[in-house]
């Protein structure tokens, strides 16, 4: 039987960063409880915080369940995180920019070729192309675990456009405005700069032809995707422009947006929207949502877009197993944080060990996500295993596996109290000029009892991250 990490307690006492929490949870009248959770319901629903979960019939607008239990770091933890992450984005970076130059790590026979240049997210339109500063992915999500005091893994590396910001931001906005007294008692990171440290990551990355302040914009594909609320929050939050596709055009080198005083030209794109979508001259014909043109100005050098396109063959699931290489081989460094142990199902080896343990393990999609396209072995059924057993067998090099990692639990009030209930993080780190992240992220919890998929299109909630000062 699996043991969990509690990061609550150590035997029968709690530990020391949850000390003041375990104390405001015992002195809380369960109706009080009942009033505050409601309250924060109601604040999510004014704020407008929603998501939605495509391929769902109707309005998929949902609220995003919040814990207000919060997760705690001791500052020491956070500083091993805040190492291990930068060293990590370093490593991505310099890969980044060796796969579409030199390829150098590929000759050395560290990562197999065809890895690379066969990935469906590797953009031969930007081959020798160097954006500025050598930065392709500026906004990085590394979804983390925890299984013991001092043992974190790396999940996946998200190096596009990931998401859930605005969760972490509102979050910390929420427990502050409902328990005030917590803020005072404890002495808290702080993460409201967020906003201004990414607005700074874009501007430091502004292009060759820019020669003034430059003109940051987030491109959404617009009001119905599902993460459209932060598009909007973290555009007012910057005092940016959120625009969509139709609003941006492309006049000799240059950007433009359209705007009640006439065209105003445009510096740096924070994009929202998938490579394949940006510009139809150069992607899919199709696309409604891109700007035509916008490749040939980006690689003149008349725009920035963040994060470059081309980025997402660094967080390819099969290209993860290789980023502790990365590291030593760009960096000449051991990894800070190591990958979870992870079986390539295109090598012969690995995938009769996959298809002889399948029950025990947990199987992904190489370019799935949201917590689709896997199986938890141990919390399938033997049917469920075995119509993946056949996916996998039509086509083995689109899976990878991992052992069923005994992910730490954290104190969540559920309808009998508090209870465990399992986690992850996910810390933003911002790439430009220098890198950068705010002490905190996204916890997502496993609100189901036992069950060890946090996503919030499958159930998950989230809660506030605390990390605490010296």
């Amino acid at each position: 039987m699996m043991t969990f990490y509690n990061e609550m307690l150590e035997g029968d006492r709690v530990r020391d960063p949850y000390a003041r929490l375990s104390e405001w949870v015992e002195t809380m009248p369960q109706d009080f409880r009942q009033m505050k959770q409601a309250e924060a319901e109601d604040l999510f629903r004014r704020i407008g915080i929603t998501f939605a979960v495509y391929g769902e019939g109707g309005d998929p607008d949902r609220l995003i369940p919040f814990d207000m239990m919060p997760r705690v770091f001791e500052q020491a933890e956070w500083r091993k995180l805040e190492r291990g992450i930068k060293q990590r984005a370093r490593a991505l970076n310099a890969f980044l920019r060796d796969v579409y130059g030199r390829g150098e790590i590929i000759r050395a026979g560290r990562i197999p070729a065809r890895l690379v240049y066969r990935n469906e997210a590797y953009e031969k339109a930007v081959v020798g192309f160097v954006p500025p500063r050598g930065v392709y992915s500026h906004i990085i999500g590394v979804d983390l675990v925890r299984t013991a005091k001092d043992e974190f893994y790396v999940l996946e590396d998200n190096c596009r456009t990931p998401s859930g910001v605005s969760y972490m931001l509102e979050n910390r906005e929420i427990m502050m405005r409902m328990f005030p007294q917590l803020f005072r008692q404890n002495r808290i990171e702080p993460v409201d700069q967020y906003p201004q440290l990414l607005r700074h990551t874009l501007e430091s990355v502004a292009p060759q032809k820019c020669d003034s302040r430059p003109t940051c914009v987030i491109l959404t594909p617009g009001h119905y995707n599902s993460a459209y609320y932060e598009h909007s929050f973290l555009a007012n939050l910057m005092g940016v422009e959120l625009v969509e596709g139709a609003d941006l055009f492309v006049d000799g080198e240059f950007v433009y947006m359209r705007t009640t005083q006439g065209p105003k030209r445009v510096d740096v794109i924070y994009r929202r929207i998938d490579d394949p979508f940006l510009d139809p001259l150069c992607f899919r014909p199709d696309s409604m949502l891109g700007i035509p043109g916008l490749m040939d100005v980006y690689r003149s050098g008349g725009v920035s877009i963040c994060s470059a396109p081309g980025a997402g063959v660094a967080d390819d699931k099969a290209i993860y197993t290789f980023v502790p290489e990365m590291v030593r081989f760009y960096l000449g460094e051991e990894p800070i944080l190591n990958n979870v142990q992870t079986w390539t199902l295109w090598k012969d080896d690995d995938y009769r060990y996959v298809m002889d343990n399948l029950p025990d393990l947990v199987v992904k999609e190489v370019h799935g996500s949201g917590g689709y396209g896997m199986l938890v072995g141990p919390k399938s059924t033997r049917e469920e295993v075995e119509i993946f057993r056949k996916k996998i067998e039509a086509n083995p090099s689109n899976y990878i596996a991992q052992p069923t990692l005994s992910l730490s639990t954290c104190p969540t009030f559920v309808e009998e109290g508090v209870a465990p209930r399992h986690v992850d993080l996910r810390p933003y780190c911002l790439c430009g000029d220098r890198i950068e992240l705010v002490p905190g992220g996204l916890t997502r919890v496993a609100l189901r009892e036992g069950s060890l998929v946090v996503n919030s299109s499958q159930g998950g909630g989230v809660k506030d991250t605390w990390v605490l000062s010296e």
